[in-house]
């Protein structure tokens, strides 16, 4: 059983960074997909951003291509979002999730892909 732990939210203005980590327990980290997904009030989860188990393939929903990163350091078993140039629409509770297939090929951008959640960290953006 995997357990995953987010951290590193928190308020921040317009235009700044923000980087989110994703600690896991258990299971075998280094051969999980790992994916963020976020959720705005009143709005449905939505995917954030995906990378494969070996950290060389990553994948961006359009509306954080180019200012978010995601990355993953195995060996801690930690899987990292750096948030940089912030804006209002980006609050939400981030989660980090982990898909337990091997080598998912497209990368899992749909909630169902995935088998393990954090129990999230809130992000607010003032402007």
């Amino acid at each position: 059983q995997v357990q995953l732990a987010d951290s590193g939210g928190g308020l921040v203005q317009a235009g700044g960074s923000l980087r989110l980590s994703c600690a896991a327990s258990g299971g075998t980290f280094s051969s999980y997909g790992m994916g963020w997904f976020r959720q705005a009030p009143g709005k449905e989860r939505e995917f954030v951003a995906a990378i494969n188990w070996s950290g060389r393939n990553t994948y961006y929903a359009d509306s954080v291509k180019g200012r978010f990163t995601i990355s993953r350091d195995n060996a801690k078993k930690v899987v990292y979002l750096q948030m940089n140039s912030l804006k209002p629409e980006d609050t939400a509770v981030y989660y980090c999730a982990a898909d337990a297939e091997f080598g998912r090929v497209p990368l899992g951008r749909h909630e169902g892909e995935y088998d393990y959640w954090g129990q999230g960290t809130q992000v607010t953006v003032s402007s």
